[in-house]
């Protein structure tokens, strides 16, 4: 057990002071997780009632890998939590990063259910730790996203020299290939798809079920995201399909509408069989759900730490 994540060179993060928000940031990024995979129709995506079009994973495996990541954005909470600046909190929370994906693939045996979700989720449960730490406002949130990830296209991307690495990332390889920079942009802009359209989308149909208010949000994001899941198992012209199909169902209105209704189920048919997983919108759903449920755990105007 020497070299396992709960040793204390992460527990010593968690202090008196800022314990009981790190577990409540932790705990809510656990549920936002299991929230994501729990909604349907959900168009190619792993649902309670289908496996979308994956074919080496299903429920159970996202709901064994939300479990086995949950420790970890304690832990992320907790670093910023500490108030250390914005590139040295980014720093240590990749190092904890790489060991919760080490323990995310061993609960799945190999298969990759949330790796791009612990990317964005852990930056952002560290940037709810910093932005409490200051007694910063909710809004405030994005720009400390910001600041943590200036600069990582250009050092990752665009600068690096991909074109001799010897295993390359699915993001990188779209970025060769296409020149689209993925999600390491959408963090570096401070999330905008989450906090411009899908932050505001979920708050305006909260009205709605649980379930439809998810799938209705996810019809948002695929129509603003450029999702670069598409594009590795397709191309930039199947992205841009999705973007204009869910456009064309939330004109039909969504889940508020038969209509709409109708065309979410033609969608989860047609990408099932097509083998279309818009799966950077699902971890941008995820986090969407998540900052509904920390804005309205915390008071982020005057601070909620003892």
């Amino acid at each position: 057990m020497a070299n396992d994540i709960t040793g204390p060179q992460y527990h010593t993060l968690i202090t008196v002071e800022n314990m009981d928000a790190a577990y409540a940031i932790g705990s809510l990024a656990t549920q936002a997780m299991i929230y994501e995979a729990s909604c349907f129709p959900a168009p190619g995506l792993v649902s309670p009632v289908s496996n979308g079009a994956h074919q080496d994973m299903n429920y159970h495996t996202f709901i064994d890998s939300a479990c086995a990541l949950g420790r970890f954005f304690v832990f992320f909470a907790a670093a910023g939590l500490s108030g250390r600046p914005d590139k040295q909190l980014f720093a240590q929370i990749r190092v904890m990063g790489q060991e919760a994906e080490r323990k995310m693939f061993q609960k799945t045996n190999g298969v990759n259910t949330h790796k791009g979700m612990l990317f964005v989720l852990g930056i952002c449960c560290a940037a709810v730790g910093k932005t409490l730490y200051g007694c910063g406002s909710f809004d405030s949130i994005a720009e400390t996203i910001r600041s943590m990830t200036s600069g990582l296209v250009a050092a990752e991307l665009e600068r690096a020299p991909l074109a001799g690495k010897a295993h390359l990332t699915h993001g990188e390889k779209i970025y060769l290939r296409h020149n689209l920079p993925g999600v390491r942009a959408e963090v570096e802009a401070g999330l905008p798809t989450v906090f411009a359209h899908a932050l505001p989308a979920y708050e305006a149909c909260a009205d709605l079920t649980a379930n439809d208010r998810l799938v209705h949000t996810l019809l948002t994001i695929m129509q603003n995201c450029a999702d670069t899941n598409i594009v590795h198992r397709h191309s930039p012209e199947t992205l841009a399909e999705v973007q204009a199909k869910a456009v064309a169902v939330l004109k039909a209105g969504g889940m508020r509408s038969a209509a709409g209704r109708a065309g979410v189920e033609a969608l989860q048919a047609e990408f099932v069989a097509r083998n279309i997983s818009p799966g950077g919108s699902a971890d941008l759903l995820g986090i969407t759900v998540f900052l509904s449920l920390v804005r309205k755990r915390f008071d982020f105007n005057e601070g909620d730490l003892p």
